[in-house]
């Protein structure tokens, strides 16, 4: 039975996946501070990205990636609950007052996997044929290799997409590894994608933990599951986010490699229609200075010039 006054309380969506990383962060928690899963609580949170899954729009058109962690947010903010479970790539690079991301699991598969009942890569896809995507990075990613496809709007959880495929919504689409991993799906991919070719999204893969700026104490609870390599990688990608936040809206992928102390980070930022992409990598230790060269340097390849013209049609 759980007790009246839990450990620690978690706040998270209420896919499959979500639910599923939850419960994981549950049991790191319990096996790091010898207390009961049954003393750490889950409740699911609505959140505005959720609720949108039906319209299939894109998020850009509805708001951006803080649409799947907002109300979590404001339930810490209140005192609900004490731990918010994301996807790191969902998390606003922005984080509201109060909010503090602290902590990352250790990192799964950061590349794509193409799905499809159809063909067994995207080149064999047939001509002319329909991916499905609401993510701009992943429509541009692969318009840039097969310019004849038709991007079709495709959300909804891993279930939900398998059934779009099965159903002819479309002839592919792709889904991040992590997840299907997570889920006990990784069976499902038809093929994985390479990743300096299909660009994660940043911080891709990753759990992130966030907590109440102010309770120090769940900070440290929290700090016990943080896995320092995926932590400097994290912040590295999130570090170029940031300077590319303020610039455009355009398709934007990251690559990080660790090798002891010293980072590489690989970015890109493409067109929507996947003509015209920039690349930029650069060495370092410092993550956050790394991500600020990273982001610096493909604004100042691109310009604000071509900046301003994507951001305006997205």
């Amino acid at each position: 039975m759980q007790s009246p006054t839990p450990f620690a309380r978690i706040g998270t969506r209420g896919s499959p996946l979500a639910l599923a990383q939850a419960r994981l962060v549950r049991r790191l928690l319990s096996e790091a501070h010898g207390v009961s899963e049954d003393d750490i609580a889950i409740e699911v949170i609505s959140t505005g990205g959720d609720r949108s899954q039906a319209s299939n729009a894109s998020l850009i058109e509805i708001g951006g990636k803080g649409l799947f962690t907002k109300e979590i947010d404001e339930a810490m903010l209140s005192g609900r609950v004490d731990i918010g479970v994301h996807s790191s790539k969902d998390v606003a690079t922005r984080l509201p007052d109060g909010i503090d991301l602290v902590a990352f699991l250790e990192r799964e598969d950061v590349r794509d996997a193409f799905l499809s009942v159809k063909a067994r890569d995207i080149d064999y896809l047939p001509e002319r044929g329909k991916f499905g995507t609401s993510s701009i990075r992943r429509a541009a990613q692969v318009l840039r290799v097969r310019p004849d496809l038709t991007i079709v709007p495709f959300r909804g959880n891993v279930g939900t997409r398998l059934q779009k495929l099965l159903d002819g919504v479309a002839d592919g689409t792709m889904l991040a590894m992590a997840g299907l991993n997570r889920l006990g799906e990784g069976h499902r991919a038809t093929a994985l994608l390479d990743p300096e070719i299909f660009m994660p999204a940043p911080a891709q893969g990753a759990i992130g933990l966030a907590v109440r700026s102010d309770d120090a104490r769940m900070a440290e609870l929290v700090a016990a599951l943080d896995h320092e390599p995926t932590h400097r990688s994290i912040a590295a990608e999130r570090a170029m986010l940031a300077v590319l936040d303020g610039s455009c809206r355009t398709p934007v992928g990251a690559l990080t490699r660790l090798d002891g102390a010293t980072l590489t980070l690989k970015g890109q930022i493409l067109s929507l229609d996947g003509r015209t992409e920039f690349n930029s990598a650069a060495t370092g230790s410092d993550p956050d200075a790394l991500g600020r060269q990273v982001g610096d340097d493909l604004i100042a390849q691109a310009g604000t010039d071509w900046l301003a013209q994507w951001a305006q049609r997205s």
